[in-house]
C-alpha cells in the first residue's frame, strides 16, 4: 500500500522516491548521493508524514554531503525566509530581472488615467518595437501552502488597464489557484510562480541565474540573516563585494571566512544547476 504524504497545501499524494531523488539531483547532488539519501529516508516514512519533514531529513543528510548542495536544495525555504516583510522579495526579484537584461525600479508610484498606483517593481528595456515596460506585482508568502488567488490577478489587471501602457506580471514565491491561472491566461496577464510556468518558472530562473539569497547560506544563523536583510542585502554574492555588511551584522574573523567559502561554492551567477 502506498504511503500518503501531506503536501504544504494540506492535500495528500503517494510518496514517490523518484521525485525525492530528482529534487536532490536538481540541487547538485551526484546520482549516488541522491539515491543513497532517498533510500535512507524512504523506509522511515509513514502515512501522514509531511513534505516539510521529508525536506528537513533530506537537507540534514545533504548538508553532511556538501554544504553548497544543501543550500541549493533549501532554496524554496530560503525565499520563504525573506519574511515577514515582502520588501526583500521585491528587491530580490529586481536583481533577478536585472540579470535577465531589464532595468528595474522598486516601490514606484505610477500615475494611471484615474488614480495613482503603487507598483512593486517597474522594469523596462529597449526592443525592436521600442521601449517595453512591465509592471510587476510581487506576492510574497512566508507559508508554502498559501496560494495567490483570483482576487489578486483581477485587481492587478484592473491596475494595468488604468495605467494604460505596458503589460502586467504577478510573481509569487508559492503557487496560484486554478481560477487565477485561467484568468491570467485568458487576459494575457503574465503569471510567474515557484513551479509555473513549466520550464520557465521562478525556481528555474533563479537556478539559471545563480542568484541565491543570503537566507540560503547554511553558515549563517537566523539572526545574522535578518541583520543582512535589514541592510537590503538579499543576494549571497553581494557579500564578496560588501564586506562591511557582514561586519555590521556581527560576522567577522573565522566565521566570515566560512561564509565566504560557502558563497564561493554556491553563488555563481549564470551557472545553471
Amino acid at each position: 500500500m502506498s504511503i500518503l504524504i501531506v503536501k504544504s497545501d494540506g492535500t495528500l499524494e503517494p510518496f514517490d522516491q523518484r521525485k525525492l531523488v530528482s529534487s536532490l539531483a536538481r540541487a547538485g547532488a551526484d546520482s549516488a548521493a541522491a539515491e543513497q539519501i532517498a533510500s535512507d529516508i524512504a523506509p522511515t516514512l509513514k502515512s501522514g508524514t509531511t513534505t516539510s519533514e521529508i525536506y528537513r531529513r533530506a537537507f540534514a543528510l545533504l548538508r553532511e554531503h556538501k554544504k553548497g548542495v544543501a543550500a541549493r536544495y533549501s532554496l524554496k525555504r530560503a525565499v520563504l525566509d525573506f519574511g515577514p516583510s515582502g520588501f526583500p522579495f521585491e528587491t530580490y526579484l529586481a536583481k533577478l530581472f536585472e540579470f535577465e537584461g531589464w532595468k528595474t525600479k522598486v516601490d514606484q508610484i505610477v500615475q494611471g488615467h484615474c488614480v495613482e498606483h503603487e507598483v512593486d517593481v517597474v522594469m523596462s528595456k529597449k526592443t525592436d518595437k521600442g521601449e517595453e515596460t512591465v509592471y510587476v506585482e510581487a506576492k510574497f508568502h512566508n507559508t508554502a501552502g498559501f496560494k495567490t488567488d483570483l482576487k489578486t490577478v483581477l485587481y492587478v489587471m484592473a491596475r494595468i488597464e488604468d495605467i494604460g501602457n505596458g503589460r502586467g506580471m504577478v510573481v509569487t514565491n508559492t503557487k496560484f489557484t486554478t481560477p487565477a491561472l485561467q484568468y491570467g491566461s485568458c487576459r494575457g496577464l503574465e503569471l510567474l510562480g515557484w513551479e509555473y510556468p513549466h520550464g520557465r518558472n521562478l525556481h528555474d530562473r533563479i537556478d539559471a541565474a545563480g542568484l541565491y539569497p543570503v537566507t540560503a547560506l547554511t553558515t549563517l544563523s537566523n539572526r545574522e540573516k535578518m541583520a543582512l536583510l535589514s541592510q537590503r542585502i538579499v543576494l549571497c554574492n553581494s557579500l564578496t563585494t560588501d564586506t562591511r555588511a557582514m561586519a555590521t551584522a556581527g560576522i567577522s574573523g573565522k566565521k566570515a571566512q566560512l561564509v565566504l567559502e560557502e558563497v564561493a561554492g554556491l553563488c555563481v551567477p549564470g551557472t545553471a544547476i
